[in-house]
């Protein structure tokens, strides 16, 4: 049975958005296959992220084995610290109608990536929305219109995250960890935005876990495409778009020889939301993942929706 697989792109960095994006774009188009783009717009930030090696575990385990410093160079991995913090979206505004011309989805992936990474836990809802307002204003600057769907750095979300989405209108949101879409809860409160979850782990996950090369990961994702269950796949522009270019190119046409089918996570959302007393409902919970420093937001057991 042929799979079907949302690819769901994290633009994260300065170097992931200006050579990254436009590097994915080519494959993609080659292929002929369309993806859902999300970009920090605001401050590369990336330096600062190192401190994570004195609040995570695991962070510089990661950073060793996914050989991060020679992957995001030198410049990156100062920015914010020893260098000025760069403005993302203002390094290339011409890319996000690029990408919306080509037929992709361009949705916001924060405004400043290692700010809500890192201290999202403590944001009140007022800090909350002004992060995604920030973001918000930014790309109706460079598209003509808001952004509709929205991933969270760092797959980190609250109450207050899910809750500013909703006071915002988005259509969906792909901020957790997952086995299928659903409607998040926090306690005894359900949010009311969509959620697409990721449900297949990374390649900077993997790499170099327990020996696991590109092509392992490549085989990994078209094992779980198989079963017959949607699935989506998260790249990192910084990562695909990068040294792995190469792997991802052979994935996209691995699963074009098998009939796989590709689709937008907005299209999917739509799909959900004619009907959408038939999404269930799931707490959010952080959890620790294989490979990965720190928690991220996970999806709990599937529940029906409260009447």
């Amino acid at each position: 049975m042929a799979g079907r697989l949302g690819l769901k792109v994290d633009v994260d960095t300065l170097e992931g958005f200006c050579k990254g994006v436009p590097a994915l774009m080519e494959v993609l188009e080659n292929h002929g296959v369309r993806a859902s783009f999300f970009l920090a717009l605001g401050p590369d930030n990336s330096g600062r992220a190192l401190f994570r090696i004195f609040r995570q575990r695991g962070f510089l385990e990661k950073m060793w084995r996914t050989r991060a410093p020679a992957l995001y160079g030198f410049k990156t991995m100062c920015y914010g610290t020893l260098l000025p913090a760069p403005l993302i979206g203002a390094a290339a505004p011409h890319l996000l109608p690029r990408l919306a011309a080509a037929g992709h989805e361009v949705g916001l992936h924060g405004y400043d990536h290692v700010r809500w990474h890192d201290h999202l836990i403590n944001f009140a809802l007022e800090r909350v929305a002004r992060e995604i307002s920030q973001a918000q204003e930014t790309y109706t600057a460079l598209m003509k219109r808001p952004a509709s769907s929205f991933a969270a750095p760092g797959w980190q979300c609250s109450l207050a995250s899910r809750t500013t989405l909703a006071a915002q209108h988005f259509l969906y949101g792909s901020d957790t960890r997952g086995t299928a879409p659903y409607f998040p809860a926090f306690g005894d409160r359900v949010t009311k935005v969509l959620e697409i979850p990721t449900t297949l782990p990374t390649l900077d996950e993997l790499l170099g876990f327990h020996g696991c090369r590109p092509q392992d990961f490549t085989n990994l994702v078209l094992a779980r495409l198989e079963k017959g269950l949607p699935q989506v796949l998260t790249l990192h522009a910084e990562f695909e778009g990068g040294p792995f270019l190469d792997e991802f190119d052979r994935l996209l046409g691995r699963c074009r020889q098998q009939g796989v089918e590709f689709f937008r996570l907005e299209e999917w959302a739509r799909e959900l939301l004619r009907e959408p007393d038939n999404v269930p409902v799931a707490q959010v919970s952080l959890q620790r993942l294989p490979g990965r420093a720190g928690r991220v937001s996970c999806q709990g057991p599937l529940m029906r929706r409260p009447s």
